[in-house]
C-alpha cells in the first residue's frame, strides 16, 4: 500500500485538475460565514476546474456543484494537496 502524501497550500495556489481537501478557513465576520456557508468547511473535498488568466477568479468543483472564488477569497482557505491515490478514492 502506498503511504499518503500531502501537502498544505492555500487554495488559491491550487493548479487546474487538483484536488485537495479543505483544512481551515481563515478569516472572521461575515466573510467566514459565507465561505462556510458555500461549502468550504474544513473536510471538503474539491476539485480546481478553471482558473482566469491572473488567478482571478478561480472556480472550484465541491459537493456535486460549481463554485468560483476571488483570489482573495480562495487565500483564506487552507487545503491539502491531494495524491494520486486518494484520487482514485474520490472518483468511486
Amino acid at each position: 500500500m502506498k503511504k499518503r502524501e500531502t501537502i498544505e497550500k492555500t487554495l488559491n495556489m491550487l493548479e487546474t485538475g487538483r484536488r485537495a481537501r479543505v483544512i481551515q478557513v481563515k478569516g472572521q465576520g461575515s466573510s467566514l460565514k459565507r465561505l462556510f456557508e458555500m461549502g468550504m468547511v474544513p473536510g471538503t473535498f474539491l476539485e480546481v476546474t478553471k482558473k482566469a488568466p491572473l488567478g482571478d477568479p478561480v472556480d472550484f468543483k465541491l459537493k456535486g456543484y460549481n463554485l468560483s472564488l476571488r483570489k482573495q477569497e480562495a487565500e483564506m482557505v487552507i487545503v491539502e494537496v491531494i495524491n494520486e491515490v486518494m484520487n482514485e478514492v474520490m472518483d468511486e
